[in-house]
């Protein structure tokens, strides 16, 4: 299916490059919805790599990037289930779309995340697999889960991990501040920094100059410098199924969802 357009996003193939687009409103948070559409992206993908060379993510919503995990969703789940049949649907989730992200992580393509604006929690974690990100400066990157008494569960903490230095790691996920895109493009977080609104154009040019040079090549060398951290990112999920059932996980979703804030997920 070199083509789709669905309710959460979108995507098409031209001149050897993927383009994912993000367009659910308010700030494309990655719930049930989102996730059936990215499962259909995933099992699509395969075929689609024999004619590119590359993928870009991008969002079509001025918010941002994404906002991450539909916490609602989330919180409807906390809330109106017996605890048990809770953990299991948040684990099958959980299972479910770490094989999206890893099924992109790994693809034999150059991948590239286009960022502006809100890239938080899960949207961060999308970003995190793609090979390059490239932010404009009004990007801000967070895991703003730790309020929540939860942490990052889309693979946030193994990437980090396989990415950046510990220093960063920590900063990030136990103080749940946020990264501006300056800060960010100097820890070697996002690869080119670019003005206000310029991140998809950056993006676009990036992938016809990867179509230049033998894919063989950069598959090589992606498979050699970028590996999946299996383990840990099944040990990750664990961590987050034990942390859902504490008190405090629910207080902090029903916060949230009884927030009358426009964006309650900003620090």
């Amino acid at each position: 299916m070199d083509q789709f357009r669905g309710k959460a996003l979108s995507w098409e193939v031209s001149a050897g490059v993927i383009e994912l687009a993000l367009h659910r409103e308010p700030c494309n948070e990655i719930g049930s919805l989102a996730l059936h559409e990215l499962e259909k992206f995933a099992d699509a993908l395969s075929g689609m790599a024999r004619q590119a060379h590359a993928l870009i993510v991008h969002s079509t919503l001025k918010a941002g990037f994404c906002a991450g995990a539909d916490l609602r969703e989330l919180y409807q789940r906390s809330h109106e289930m017996e605890k048990a049949q809770a953990v299991a649907g948040v684990r099958d989730f959980l299972e479910r779309i770490h094989r999206v992200l890893n099924t992109i992580d790994g693809a034999p393509l150059t991948t590239i995340a286009a960022v502006h604006g809100v890239t938080f929690g899960g949207g961060f974690e999308l970003a995190l697999v793609c090979d390059l990100i490239i932010a404009d400066k009004m990007a801000r990157f967070c895991f703003p889960e730790l309020r929540l008494g939860l942490i990052p569960g889309f693979g946030g903490i193994p990437r980090l991990k396989r990415d950046l230095g510990n220093g960063v790691v920590r900063d990030l996920l136990l103080t749940g501040r946020s990264f501006n895109a300056t800060r960010a493009h100097a820890v070697g977080l996002v690869s080119q920094l670019v003005a206000e609104g310029e991140a998809l154009r950056a993006a676009r040019a990036t992938a016809v100059q990867l179509g230049k040079f033998d894919r063989r090549t950069a598959i090589a060398a992606k498979k050699f410098i970028k590996p999946i951290p299996h383990h840990e990112l099944k040990q990750e999920i664990d961590l987050f199924c034990q942390l859902f059932v504490e008190p405090a996980v629910e207080a902090g979703l029903r916060k949230f969802v009884e927030s009358t804030e426009l964006q309650p997920y900003l620090p």
